[in-house]
């Protein structure tokens, strides 16, 4: 809603969302579901499951280097430069960014 658009490709946000989530980790989702498998794999002990968490970080992390972040560079810029300065790609902050306006 903020970014008034979807985080899918085909029809990206107008904004650089940095509220939320945003203010303590740069990919939530992406950290989510690696999290939710990772702590599958830890809880039934299978470590074919964890194995399967760090193929999917891994794939994650090659998305984000090699499209997700040249796009936003491209797209806001400074903005981006600036959010990513202040907050951490995969590891989530103990508390969260400064405040900046919603639509940043």
């Amino acid at each position: 809603m903020k970014g008034l658009g979807t985080p899918a490709p085909v029809f990206p946000t107008r904004y650089l969302v940095v509220t939320g989530l945003y203010r303590y980790v740069r990919n939530p989702m992406y950290v989510a579901v690696v999290a939710v498998i990772v702590g599958q794999g830890l809880i039934f002990a299978n470590a074919r499951v964890l194995e399967y968490g760090a193929v999917v970080w891994l794939c994650f992390h090659f998305f984000v280097i090699a499209y997700e972040e040249p796009t936003l560079r491209a797209t806001f810029g400074s903005q981006y430069e600036d959010f990513c300065r202040g907050v951490s790609r995969w590891i989530p902050r103990l508390s969260p960014r400064a405040g900046r306006n919603e639509r940043t």
